[in-house]
């Protein structure tokens, strides 16, 4: 008798909708018929110039005989000690309040599996990150969608009802939002905590943004921050992430968070980045200035581009969107296009070098022109 693994798999499995992840440059070069270095990638928010000299050279250790005896051949701190204290000290926050992950990625997979159960219910303002949802349908959990505004800004009293109604137990809010650009605004957030669910403010990109709610964790308990150094630090493909959020919850979650998820090379990495912020802060300064002075070309050009406090700008463009990503990945330049409700008529591009956006921009007004 033939076996059919499906009936091994949870049901749900069958139907699930897998996440959609950027694909690696050189896959997409050789789609494309491009080499690798003609391709101009604007894509995944990611920071064009990488991490700083120190960075590097902190990576370059391993390389070493030393550390590759003393380092990489040994199992990495599974509580990552040395990370979360220079964490702890650039934010002056207490360093048990910290737990480092897999990328942010994975301390959402911990928050949704440390609080609901199959069919509990899940608070998701869209459009939005779209791990939230995914993480969700993976524990099992049912999204709820509360719109946002015509602004991209939160309905407050809408998402209340909706927590109230289906006794959500935990809501993500990305602060600043992604893929609009928008910041999370301190009224909005306050007036969620006093509700009873854990509130997520996902800072993936406050360094851009300068915006963070850290200072509420001591009043609201029931808050958690996340973070990543995947943008502004230029570690993306390192995949290292935290949370910060009061002691009494952090203990919870690390009871669920396997110990050796955060890799030596992605631990050491961070720690120097941490440690070199004020290296990185110029980077940081022009990247923002890119992004208005970006905004100015783009608006020039005929389109509408949303207010962004983050290292992307969503912008709708004068002809069809899905056709203006077409002809962009046709030379080589790759932005981000959403084919759904709300999104479909505009593309999102990261922020990257001066020479990426002239280039960008000539190609932009050939396809607008033709």
């Amino acid at each position: 008798m033939k076996l059919d693994i499906l009936q091994l798999l949870r049901r749900d499995i069958a139907t699930f909708a897998p996440y959609s992840p950027i694909l690696p440059l050189d896959i997409l070069a050789s789609q494309l018929g491009l080499t690798r270095n003609q391709l101009i990638k604007l894509d995944a928010n990611e920071n064009p110039y990488g991490p700083t000299a120190a960075t590097r050279a902190a990576l370059a250790q391993l390389a070493s005989p030393e550390g590759a005896r003393d380092m990489v051949a040994l199992y990495p701190d599974p509580d990552n000690t040395t990370l979360r204290t220079a964490i702890a000290q650039h934010l002056q926050q207490a360093t048990d309040r910290i737990i480092c992950g897999n990328g942010s990625d994975e301390l959402i997979d911990l928050l949704l599996r440390a609080t609901i159960n199959p069919g509990d219910t899940v608070i998701d303002v869209t459009p939005s990150f779209g791990m939230y949802a995914y993480g969700t349908h993976l524990c099992q959990g049912k999204i709820i969608d509360v719109p946002r505004d015509a602004n991209f800004d939160l309905d407050v009293d809408a998402i209340r009802a909706a927590i109230t109604t289906n006794h959500a137990k935990i809501i993500f809010l990305a602060a600043p939002n992604n893929p609009t650009g928008n910041p999370l605004r301190r009224d909005e957030l306050i007036a969620l905590l006093d509700m009873p669910l854990i509130v997520v403010a996902d800072e993936a990109y406050a360094e851009f943004s300068g915006i963070t709610y850290l200072d509420l964790i001591d009043q609201h308990p029931n808050l958690v921050i996340l973070r990543t150094f995947s943008k502004w630090a230029g570690l993306a493909g390192l995949r290292v992430g935290y949370g910060v959020m009061h002691e009494s919850l952090a203990t919870q979650l690390r009871k669920l968070k396997q110990p050796y998820t955060v890799n030596v090379a992605a631990d050491v990495a961070a720690t120097a980045a941490v440690r070199d912020f004020a290296n990185m802060a110029p980077i940081i300064a022009k990247i923002t200035q890119d992004r208005d002075d970006l905004t100015l070309a783009l608006t020039a050009m005929g389109c509408i581009v949303y207010p962004s406090v983050a290292n992307f700008l969503l912008v709708k463009t004068p002809v069809a969107a899905g056709h203006v990503r077409d002809e962009l990945r046709t030379h080589g330049i790759l932005i981000r296009y959403f084919p759904k409700p709300r999104l479909n008529d505009a593309i999102r591009i990261s922020i990257g070098t001066p020479i990426q956006h002239k280039r960008l921009l000539d190609v932009l007004q050939q396809t607008f022109s033709a």
